[in-house]
């Protein structure tokens, strides 16, 4: 199926649309009532990705109830990482944790190869979103190199990403391979995603920012380079948005430097400097602090009329500047949503 005409692909082909299409990141989660009743009937977060069925209602919720204009399947990037054979487990209450990678043997125990027949569920999932819900755009998704590499050197999220820094350091070799063996998981990852049915896909680095200058081009640049072109040998249709989280002046030509056809915005960048400095035929996303979409009333109103106003006349598609919040209240969401969709035309 075409979607040439729904907004988000007018926006990804350049055209400025009023009011902007909007999902939200994360918008599948813990926020929502039907979601968390639907987390209690898996034994782990990892199970309810890897069930098919749960994963696919769970992508379902927030488009049933809130109408947006695309929505993104879910799952989590460490499914890669698991797909590779290392150990990932996700603990109630806290954060992913993982088999550390701290030397060669540590690199060893990974697969050569992403594992794809792992990541059949996911797969599985997408055909039945889309055979559930057609007319919605899905997008599909992974996690960059750098930032799957953080987790799997540290074993868990860390503030500053200093275990991986210090590897890429030490033993950029090594650190090299790792980024390496990740660009081509991460390639498959994603044709096998467009291939089971999602229209578009985004690349998360998360934690891009960590990384000096020196080595941004190295770890996040060039593996996104990497990865969109091999995307792109299959499928040059398809549409690829680049998330490079805090990031900061980087992302002025992020997009030209990585082939993305649209760059998401953080919420530390200032969307009235963003629009200014950022060529205004960049396709641009995001980019509200999901904290002012928790606190409600005049700060929401304002930092949304600040984003529709800054890249009014520039083809933009609201999100958020990261995921959403589990204490976000429902009707917050909603208020964004009508104050959005009221814009002028």
């Amino acid at each position: 199926m075409s979607f040439s005409s729904s907004k988000i692909f007018r926006v990804l082909n350049g055209e400025a649309v009023s009011p902007p299409p909007v999902w939200l990141m994360r918008q599948a989660g813990r926020y929502l009532v039907e979601y968390r009743q639907l987390r209690a009937k898996a034994r782990s977060f990892l199970d309810l990705c890897y069930t098919p069925k749960l994963a696919a209602e769970a992508t379902l919720q927030p488009i049933r109830r809130f109408g947006f204009d695309a929505g993104i399947i879910f799952s989590d990037i460490l499914v890669v990482p698991d797909a590779f054979g290392q150990k990932v487990s996700f603990e109630t209450g806290g954060g992913p944790k993982l088999e550390p990678i701290s030397n060669a043997a540590g690199l060893g125990r990974l697969r050569e190869k992403v594992d794809l027949d792992r990541l059949a569920p996911v797969f599985d999932a997408v055909r039945r979103v889309k055979e559930a819900a057609p007319e919605t755009p899905l997008i599909g998704f992974c996690g960059a190199p750098f930032t799957l590499a953080s987790y799997m050197i540290a074993g868990q999220g860390t503030p500053d990403q200093a275990p991986a820094r210090l590897l890429a350091y030490r033993d950029p070799d090594l650190f090299q391979a790792l980024i390496d063996r990740l660009v081509a998981g991460s390639i498959d990852y994603l044709l096998g995603q467009i291939d089971a049915g999602v229209d578009l896909v985004q690349i998360f680095d998360s934690w891009a920012g960590a990384l000096a200058p020196s080595e941004f081009e190295s770890w996040c640049v060039a593996p996104l380079k990497t990865i969109i072109e091999g995307v792109r040998a299959r499928h040059p249709e398809k549409k690829i948005i680049a998330f490079p989280r805090r990031a900061g002046l980087s992302i002025v030509d992020f997009a030209a430097r990585t082939g993305a056809d649209a760059l998401g915005l953080d919420e530390t960048i200032d969307p009235v400097a963003a629009a200014k400095r950022i060529e205004a035929s960049t396709v641009l996303q995001g980019n509200l602090d999901p904290l002012a979409l928790v606190a409600g009333g005049r700060a929401l109103q304002e930092g949304t009329e600040r984003i529709l106003s800054a890249f009014a006349g520039r083809p933009h598609i609201f999100n958020l500047g990261h995921g959403i919040l589990p204490e976000t209240p429902v009707a917050h969401v909603e208020a964004l949503l009508g104050q959005i969709r009221a814009a002028d035309a």
